[in-house]
């Protein structure tokens, strides 16, 4: 049964794309749940306005990402916390305290998804990636220093 996606699904197809799916998974779940519609020529037009759409959001959470890699990637980010005589840590720096740093000394809200990367544990710097786009991703540098 062909359909037209209202929404992302997982595993099937993204917002405005046209899918061949069984009649049970239509009827029984995708339809019913308001994530698909039946294709009609004029709900195909709509599909294409959808797509349209998309790939231009897509384009401008795109340069967003970039212009932010451009300012981001050449700033030390620097966060101070208790550490031994020997550089460990008492407790680590979490992916959070580096977004409350990079919000602070630079103006830039990350989301925590964003950011690939464990708890810091120990005093120096520390590269962390950042994917605030699938198509971009970029390095931070963090500089834990002793407080």
């Amino acid at each position: 049964m062909k359909l037209i996606l209202r929404t992302d699904v997982d595993g099937v197809g993204r917002k405005g794309d046209l899918v061949d799916v069984s009649a049970g998974y239509a009827r029984n779940y995708l339809v019913p749940k308001g994530l698909a519609m039946k294709s009609t020529p004029g709900a195909e037009e709509q599909a294409e306005a959808m797509r349209r759409t998309r790939a231009l959001r897509n384009a401008e959470d795109r340069s967003e990402a970039e212009e932010l890699a451009t300012r981001l990637v050449p700033m030390v980010f620097t966060i101070g916390a208790r550490a031994s005589d020997e550089g460990t840590l008492f407790g680590s720096v979490s992916l959070a305290d580096i977004i409350a740093a990079v919000e602070e000394q630079a103006g830039a809200v990350l989301a925590q998804a964003d950011l690939d990367g464990e708890n810091i544990k120990d005093l120096g710097s520390h590269q962390i990636m950042v994917n605030p786009h699938p198509e971009v991703s970029f390095p931070i540098t963090v500089e834990v220093v002793a407080v």
